[in-house]
């Protein structure tokens, strides 16, 4: 089934009901990590659970840029809303599909600032639980948490491989 998603703005990374955030230093400078979050082959690769990541709009990307994203058992709508090359995207989920919705809303943001020996990843998730998410109670939200959690490591091990 498919199911639509609210449309949030950069607000909801800091008011949503579930908010997660997690950094890792990597070995590359924010250029060349950005340029492996702009490789879509290269997702599945990094971080865990991502099956397959399609540009659903052509280069340059930016804001407006849309993308579809598979999942283990769930198929994402993404659009982005903040684009600076090198440094940050930001995206909200604009619909799902799988057997049951598992949010009402979503953002991601994925932020990289340069360090003396390379850059440092913060990824941060935003998002409004359906009541099927909300049922699993505290133990869904910590299974999400190390979840979102491991992905700067994934990426700066990813990144680390490449050099």
């Amino acid at each position: 089934m498919r199911f639509s998603c609210d449309v949030v703005g950069a607000e909801f990374l800091e008011t949503a009901p579930w908010r997660f955030r997690a950094s890792a230093e990597l070995p590359v400078s924010a250029d060349e990590a950005f340029e492996v979050l702009e490789d879509a082959a290269s997702w599945p690769k990094w971080l865990r659970g991502v099956r397959h990541v399609e540009w659903t709009s052509p280069k340059p990307f930016g804001v407006g840029t849309t993308r579809t994203v598979k999942a283990a058992g769930a198929k994402f709508h993404e659009h982005f809303f903040r684009w600076e090359p090198g440094r940050r995207f930001t995206f909200y989920v604009l619909a799902s599909e799988g057997p049951v919705r598992i949010f009402r809303a979503l953002a991601e943001d994925y932020l990289l600032e340069p360090t003396a020996h390379g850059s440092v990843f913060t990824y941060s998730v935003a998002l409004t639980p359906s009541r099927f998410l909300r049922a699993g109670g505290p133990l869904v939200k910590w299974l999400m948490r190390r979840a979102f959690e491991g992905a700067p490591r994934g990426l700066a091990r990813y990144a680390a491989k490449r050099r």
